[in-house]
């Protein structure tokens, strides 16, 4: 008899509530002056709850389909610029075949990229162009191809002298492309790591110190925080288990999937995530 998911739903409730905070705070609203006046981050929080919830049950559902035991997502609370870390789900056995791995492995990004690109679609529709002066001590996020491609065609070319003020449901789904992208690292055994070792077998562990080099060098270059990501995935190790069946072949529709993950990873990589002004 399977325990009721007691930890998965406390996670999930904590993990509302401080995007829901986060949300209001972006809104202008001091919540501990203010508390009735949280719900104003309704919006951000359920477009950003909703990104997780379609990336982390695709893997779920890919899983339960290969009949691979795998955990009810994990969502977790955080009191950061996002109110997440974001969720995860435990793999309980291993993964049979190189098929499974590419369903496994991109179902999550895929299902949460088309949310995030819904919600950044909708949320610039509402987003303003503002004089530079106005976004003084506010943080800058960077622009991914799409994200930066997206603004252009609903906004049009924003002036050398102003910025975009972004909706709270724009500000998710640059979460959600920016969430797509780390977990479409192809490195170790993140979701582009499974897709890459599916697509390249051993050659993957190659890639995958190339990769953790390249992310060192960004991280002097242009980026603090890619440092801390390359020892992180150094930790979490750059080497892919092996699969079970590892001699069936990788069937041509599941390939074109692979590199339709990797086009989406160039598509939403944000090379400078994050600045102060």
């Amino acid at each position: 008899m399977k325990k009721f998911p007691y930890l998965n739903i406390l996670l999930f409730v904590l993990t509302f509530i401080s995007t829901l905070t986060v949300g209001a705070m972006h809104e202008g609203v001091n919540v501990v002056e203010e508390p009735l006046k949280v719900y104003k981050g309704l919006p951000f929080s359920i477009a950003l709850l909703l990104i997780l919830l379609f990336h982390e049950f695709s893997h779920y559902l890919a899983s339960k389909k290969h009949r691979i035991e795998a955990s009810l997502p994990y969502f977790i609370p955080a009191p950061t610029l996002f109110g997440t870390f974001g969720a995860v789900i435990r793999m309980k056995s291993p993964i049979t075949t190189k098929n499974a791995l590419i369903d496994i492995g991109a179902s999550g990004p895929i299902a949460g990229f088309v949310i995030s690109l819904v919600a950044t679609i909708i949320g610039l529709s509402f987003s303003k162009i503002v004089p530079v002066h106005d976004t003084a001590n506010f943080i800058s996020l960077g622009d991914s191809l799409l994200f930066s491609g997206l603004t252009r065609a609903i906004l049009g070319t924003v002036p050398d002298n102003a910025d975009v003020f972004l909706h709270p449901v724009a500000f998710a789904g640059w979460i959600g492309f920016f969430v797509t992208s780390i977990n479409l690292i192809p490195v170790g055994q993140l979701d582009g790591g499974h897709i890459l070792y599916a697509l390249l077998g051993e050659k993957h562990s190659a890639f995958s110190k190339l990769l953790i080099g390249v992310m060192f060098i960004m991280g002097f270059l242009l980026w603090e925080g890619w440092i801390i990501w390359g020892v992180l995935l150094i930790i979490l190790g750059f080497k892919h288990p092996p699969i079970v069946y590892s001699e069936m072949s990788l069937d041509p529709k599941r390939k074109i999937i692979g590199w339709i993950s990797l086009v989406i990873f160039v598509l939403t990589f944000t090379p400078v995530p994050i600045a102060v002004l």
